[in-house]
């Protein structure tokens, strides 16, 4: 009889050691999961929308993440104290890899676009207010979650693209933005006075100071473009701040027209000619 209290009291023991030190590795892991996510969270530095947004989905991200490390490690938590009581896992083991397989098949669109959409928003691809080009839309983007992307296009359209589709991103919203502006002229015209206009004309708009904080590089003069029947393209390349470079590109358009008329340079045409053969 002592000796039946005696196990017992010993198989009790060391069950009740078993659980606690699974219990307190359990908290353990959960204060370290905590503190790790925490630090995935970038505070706004700033109080635009974007930035407010981007401070947003990475606390999203982390109590995602938060969420599912928890479930992972009480799984795990609940697992060890069943074997310590020494009951057989391994038919729950089994179910629940079962499960997981069937729900696995079953959405694997949605995990696809939740991994997917994890590491957009944890690589910075983009965030909201981003000009991005994305499966052969070319829009703003007005909501990002795990699972979609919501663009408006040119149109005005509201275009919404699931993460898993989304194999390239061009992001034209990033440090700069580039464009070229060719200016045609006639065959007639002296080229060397025309390039000289034209680093007149891009002089000029570099030091103007309605302009100048758009423009990060040029306008610069690159020389001749292409030589035709119909006249000589000159090329400038310009850089501008992250979607003005179409605004500056209009700019630039009339300056050179109207430093063109006055100077008296021809601008390049095109003549079309027709001929018909008429049977009588």
């Amino acid at each position: 009889m002592t000796e039946n209290f005696t196990h017992w009291t010993d198989v009790t023991l060391t069950t009740t050691l078993r659980v606690a030190a699974t219990l307190l590795i359990a908290l353990l892991l959960n204060r370290l999961l905590k503190a790790a996510t925490r630090r995935l969270v970038q505070l706004a530095a700033t109080e635009t929308r974007a930035a407010m947004l981007r401070e947003q989905q990475t606390r999203t991200l982390a109590g995602i993440l938060y969420s599912a490390g928890n479930a992972v490690i009480a799984a795990g938590a609940l697992v060890t104290i069943l074997a310590a009581f020494g009951l057989n896992i391994t038919p729950i083991a089994a179910a629940a890899g079962l499960a997981s397989l069937a729900v696995g098949f079953g959405a694997q669109h949605l995990v696809r676009d939740l991994i997917n959409g994890f590491f957009i928003v944890f690589e910075d691809q983009f965030v909201v207010g981003d000009l991005v080009q994305v499966s052969g839309v070319t829009g703003r983007v007005e909501h990002v979650t795990l699972r979609r992307t919501v663009l408006r296009d040119a149109q005005g359209a509201l275009c919404t693209i699931p993460n898993g589709e989304i194999r390239q991103v061009a992001n034209l919203s990033r440090d700069w933005s580039q464009i070229f502006v060719d200016a045609a002229v006639a065959n007639e015209a002296e080229i060397e006075r025309a390039l000289s206009v034209l680093e007149k004309v891009a002089a000029e708009m570099r030091a103007d100071e309605t302009w100048a904080p758009t423009l990060v590089e040029g306008p610069r003069v690159l020389g001749v473009e292409a030589l035709t029947d119909t006249g000589t393209t000159l090329r400038l390349q310009v850089r501008a701040q992250p979607g003005r470079q179409h605004d500056v590109a209009r700019e630039l358009r009339r300056r050179i027209k109207t430093a063109f008329e006055h100077e008296g340079i021809l601008a390049g045409s095109v003549q079309h000619v027709e001929l018909r053969n008429r049977q009588t």
